[in-house]
């Protein structure tokens, strides 16, 4: 074991046995003779590696562009291609490189190539292994790459790179090399270029941002729904991450089937250019694609299959600064001429109130009684009143009674002569009341209206109060997912119309934010309304008049509060919603809706029946728990059956116990006789005498009602949608909806009529739903699908170049919801000249 030359020569003969053989002369006869033997086997071992490197053979060639070079590399053997081209600072082309391996059964030992530049290298194998969902691989024999332009300061210089070809294969494996320019590698503003891509041979461009464009739009289109793609804007630097397995490691990207669109600002970008890279996934199944089958052994190689996709790229110039600006102030216009709207309406009613006024007054004033203090005609309103002045009531005969000195006591009571009871308790026992055939509104109008007043304000309070709780950590919330957006640049995380949508800042999508400006806007001009039909109110009651005390519809204020704050935060929460719109934030966008369906249910039905109401604690107990729903639809509905049965039985165990409580105005008990007495009832009822329901509309109404219910609640159980948060609150417009329409059809059916302002206001309101709808429905983009596939809905925009379809959809809704809670505002304002005995409960 003496000679180096000769153990060598040993080792590399393979001749293992004889050096062991040489090494055991010495024996294992003491620890020394052990170290000893250790030590000249990794003397061996070192002698090995240097013969086998002595022997390898280096070769290098120079090589030029479009020419294909077919060799033959192996263990012993490596090439090196050595390439040099001419690069001008004004002109940018591509270099290509393009590898096949033509050898079978090169899985095993694949080739590596190495490219070296100037200031950056890439390397890859061929076989190309590309990892799939599970960790599933893909080999590609023929591969693709371009590669990184690195930037030069002189106006021309000539740069080398060098193509390294080695294996660690001692079996000769055949291969082609091709070199090549790319020509179109720059990308042109409104120019559209296509390529082709694939797995193995993906594809990127440069694009300089050329003078005046701060802004520009990146679109890519193609006629294949898949293979699946991505699209993704880097930086200029090297080396660029162009594969499946890295491209999301820097820049945005967002996976496309047909269409992908990224917004990029210069300011993102030191060297006012980008890359954009495309990239074919081995998997369709980021893109809601099949998932293909598992191979049987972990390490199996599965064939991928022809997977190239043909692609459109173009550039375009995204909107200046003007549009945004144009885009706020048209914004700003349409909600602001309702205020001015509101303000020209409020004088000229205020002026025909204080002529008509002015006329009573001079009629009247003949008949003026000592110690009861006249009334000015401007007490009712003055200039500056009118800003706060909107479609009150206007002032009517009876108002000026307690000029005249009418004596309370002359006013019809609420119990005609006729319905008369002897008992002793008739105001107090509220069976007696509740249970009569027909009632009037001051049947259920008896409690004190001090202690209602501040009943109905807590709906305000507690409205308020959930707002101001509910709103903060939503904020908090969108906030971090815009940065996560903003820090990974990964842009599947929120479902924009990435086509019409416009950054500022850091928000992503700033126009579908400002469109959610109108329901702030028109919420606190409704509570203005609301609020100078407040103080007349509180003036009339405090000179005791007639007409507030004792005519129209008890006017309590509380619940128009809650509708005014419920439209503003959903204005806030909408805007927080599409700061980042996915599935998760989802109920952000429609809690406040509930909170909106419900409130008008209630104040609907508080207006025939003030005393009965729910209680605020009560009903947003309730809207509560439809929230809560709403959020396990979300999370658990999707295809569990299990959910969909225990909804549906809730469902209706819920609509039957409405409809008895609305049926019976609360007079009725849950307890453990409630089964005896719906037998004793049916018995007596429909077996014994066959009797018709007592209360035949009430009946009707709640038949169409379980009708309705019971039909949703079917459609849910067979269909079970996906969006269960837009199931929920469809449940709630439709109970709305009839509610509503059973209302109209009882007020005209009582001989009441629907005064001019309010008919306006259901015909202004009911055009504008319908069109509001119509673009509601364009659907835009969906977080039911990936986000791949929901780009395929995106749009270009319609209005100003800033605003899409579901901007005027929230335009329209909100001047909708605003006309909608007008027309409950005013549709019982032929009442108030009334006696409250004459107006019947329904």
């Amino acid at each position: 074991c003496r000679g180096r030359e000769w153990l060598a020569q040993l080792l590399l003969t393979n001749r293992k046995e004889m050096v062991l053989r040489s090494c055991c002369k010495f024996g294992p006869v003491s620890v020394l003779f052990r170290l000893g033997y250790v030590a000249l086997l990794l003397l061996c071992v070192t002698h090995l590696r240097c013969a086998r490197a002595e022997t390898k053979t280096v070769v290098q060639k120079d090589a030029e562009f479009d020419v294909t070079y077919n060799d033959t590399v192996t263990s012993d053997n490596q090439t090196i291609y050595a390439f040099n081209h001419t690069v001008s600072r004004n002109k940018t082309e591509g270099v290509r490189v393009t590898v096949d391996v033509l050898s079978e059964g090169a899985e095993s030992s694949p080739i590596l190539f190495v490219v070296r530049q100037k200031q950056a290298v890439l390397s890859f194998q061929v076989p190309l292994i590309l990892r799939g969902l599970y960790q599933r691989k893909y080999p590609y024999a023929h591969v693709g790459r371009t590669l990184c332009q690195p930037p030069t300061r002189t106006l021309s210089e000539t740069q080398y790179f060098f193509v390294d070809v080695s294996t660690l294969s001692s079996l000769g494996t055949h291969y082609q090399l091709r070199i090549s320019r790319v020509e179109s590698f720059t990308l042109h503003t409104d120019k559209k270029f296509s390529f082709t891509a694939s797995p193995s041979q993906p594809q990127y461009f440069k694009y300089v941002f050329p003078d005046g464009v701060d802004t520009a739009i990146v679109k890519v289109n193609s006629e294949m729904t898949f293979p699946c793609s991505v699209m993704s804007i880097q930086d200029i630097q090297c080396p660029v991450y162009d594969l499946d397995n890295n491209v999301a490691f820097i820049g945005m990207y967002q996976t496309m089937t047909k269409t992908a669109a990224i917004t990029v600002q210069r300011k993102d970008f030191p060297s006012n250019s980008f890359y954009v890279v495309v990239v074919v996934k081995t998997e369709d199944e980021a893109c809601g694609g099949p998932l293909r089958f598992y191979p049987l052994r972990p390490d199996e190689l599965i064939d991928a299959g022809n997977r190239s996709k043909t692609l459109d790229v173009v550039v375009s110039p995204a909107i200046s600064s003007d549009v945004y600006v144009m885009g706020m102030l048209f914004c700003l216009g349409i909600f602001l001429s309702f205020y001015l709207l509101t303000f020209l309406v409020a004088c000229v009613e205020n002026k025909r109130s204080v002529d008509r006024f002015t006329v009573i007054y001079s009629k009247y004033i003949i008949s003026y009684t000592p110690g009861v203090t006249p009334v000015s005609p401007y007490e009712y309103g003055s200039f500056g009143e009118c800003l706060l002045f909107s479609l009150s009531p206007p002032l009517s005969e009876r108002s000026l009674e307690s000029v005249t000195g009418r004596s309370r006591q002359e006013s019809l009571s609420s119990i005609e002569e006729d319905d008369y009871d002897t008992l002793a308790d008739i105001d107090s026992d509220k069976n007696i009341v509740r249970t009569k055939k027909y009632l009037c509104v001051s049947d259920l109008a008896r409690k004190d209206k001090r202690v209602l007043s501040k009943k109905y304000q807590i709906y305000f309070w507690n409205i308020a109060t959930i707002g101001v709780f509910y709103a903060l950590p939503v904020i908090q919330l969108v906030i971090t997912y815009q940065t996560v957006v903003n820090v990974t640049g990964n842009q599947d995380i929120c479902y924009y119309n990435f086509l019409c949508a416009h950054p500022l800042g850091n928000l992503s999508a700033f126009n579908n934010i400002l469109s959610n400006l109108g329901y702030v806007m028109l919420g606190l001009l409704f509570l203005l309304i609301v609020l100078q039909r407040d103080i007349i109110h509180s003036r009339a009651l405090d000179r005791h008049d007639l007409n507030a005390l004792e005519c129209g519809i008890p006017k309590h204020f509380g619940l128009f509060y809650a509708m005014g704050t419920a439209l503003m935060m959903e204005g806030l929460l909408s805007a927080c919603y599409h700061v980042c719109p996915n599935y998760t934030n989802f109920q952000f966008d429609t809690s406040f809706m509930y909170m909106i369906a419900g409130l008008c249910v209630l104040k609907l039905y508080q207006k025939r029946h003030p005393d009965i109401n729910a209680s605020a604690y009560t009903a947003y107990a309730c809207l509560a728990a439809v929230i809560f729903f709403s959020v396990l639809g979300v999370v658990f509905g999707k295809g569990n059956m299990v959910f969909w049965i225990i909804f549906s039985v809730l469902h209706i165990l819920a609509t039957m116990l409405l409809s008895t409580q609305l049926y019976y105005m609360g007079r009725w008990r849950l307890d453990s006789g409630i089964l005896r007495r719906i037998v004793y009832v049916i018995y007596t009822d429909c077996i014994r005498q066959c009797s018709g329901p007592m209360y035949i509309d009430r009946m009707v109404l709640l038949v169409m009602g379980n009708i309705v219910n019971w039909s949703l609640a079917a459609y849910g159980l067979l269909k079970t949608p996906n969006d269960f948060a837009s199931y929920l609150l469809a449940i709630a417009i439709c109970n709305l909806l009839l509610y509503f329409a059973f209302y109209i059809i009882m007020k005209l059916r009582s001989g009441e009529r629907i005064q001019c302002m309010a008919m306006v206001c259901i015909l202004f309101t009911a055009v504008v739903w319908g069109f509001a709808l119509f673009f509601f429905f364009q659907g835009l983009s969906t977080w039911q699908k990936t986000p791949a596939e929901s780009r395929e809905h995106n749009r270009d925009c319609i209005v100003l170049s800033f605003f899409d379809d579901h901007d005027i959809w929230h335009f329209l809704s909100s001047i909708a919801m605003f006309g909608s809670f007008l027309v409950l505002l005013t549709m019982d304002d032929d009442l108030d000249d009334v006696q409250r005995d004459k107006i019947f409960v329904f």
